[in-house]
């Protein structure tokens, strides 16, 4: 997935933590087919995988561009 254009980005860190994971997904549910956003976040976004897996299971794809351990990002992008 290397050398994509994302149509959005999402800097974790900088959302306030109660809304963080709802606002995650909202930009996730504004993609289009075929669409990516990066996710940057300061701390293991793996619970938000399994989030992914029991919210939008099978509506997405994930792959871990930097894991740590300082920053993390990730691709999401939407099947």
């Amino acid at each position: 997935m290397s050398n994509l254009q994302y149509a959005a980005e999402v800097h974790a860190p900088d959302i306030e933590p109660r809304i963080r994971h709802p606002r995650i997904f909202e930009v996730f549910d504004g993609l289009e087919s075929g669409e990516y956003m990066l996710l940057t976040n300061d701390h293991d976004p793996t619970p938000l995988y399994y989030q992914f897996m029991m919210e939008r299971e099978g509506t997405f794809v994930w792959e871990f561009i930097e894991q740590g351990p300082v920053t993390w990002r990730v691709t999401i992008g939407k099947k």
